[in-house]
């Protein structure tokens, strides 16, 4: 039963990932990194906002990040992780701690680069510490930019 359960939870992370392959903190972020991000419209930034600071969901993104690292650590290395790993964990990550932003991650050998936009410059300045919280990140690239206000006519 014991041998079963990691591969069981393996599968599962497995199938979450391969659902999940578009690592953006919300539907209407850039669609890769090399896109420079768009002004958040108020509506949808706050709604955004409230699923992101929604104590369920960030429970749900702890989770998500503790059953990989223990998918890992099962694995025999418990510092390596996959593009698709990092880029799910580092997008869940800035999800949860900086609202209303509209950003995209990418990853490749543990060099994460993260663009799109955040609504302030002390959001900025979260991204690349939050990014190096995860096991595995070696560097941190931010091309993310800090949107101007909407203009009202």
């Amino acid at each position: 039963m014991k041998k079963i359960m990691p591969l069981l939870l393996g599968g599962f992370l497995l199938v979450s990932t391969v659902a999940c392959n578009n690592a953006k903190t919300t539907s209407d972020a850039p669609n890769a990194t090399n896109n420079s991000g768009q002004v958040p419209n108020t509506q949808e930034a706050q709604t955004a906002k409230n699923d992101a600071t929604n104590d369920v969901r960030k429970k749900q993104i702890e989770s998500d990040i503790r059953a990989r690292e223990q998918r890992n650590d099962a694995g025999g290395n418990q510092d390596k992780r996959t593009d698709g790993d990092l880029q799910s964990e580092v997008r869940g990550k800035l999800e949860a701690n900086i609202p209303n932003s509209k950003l995209t991650v990418d990853s490749k050998e543990g060099v994460v680069t993260v663009a799109g936009s955040v609504p302030t410059q002390a959001q900025l300045a979260k991204i690349e510490p939050l990014a190096k919280e995860i096991k595995g990140v070696k560097s941190v690239a931010v091309k993310a930019k800090v949107a101007a206000p909407a203009k009202t006519n």
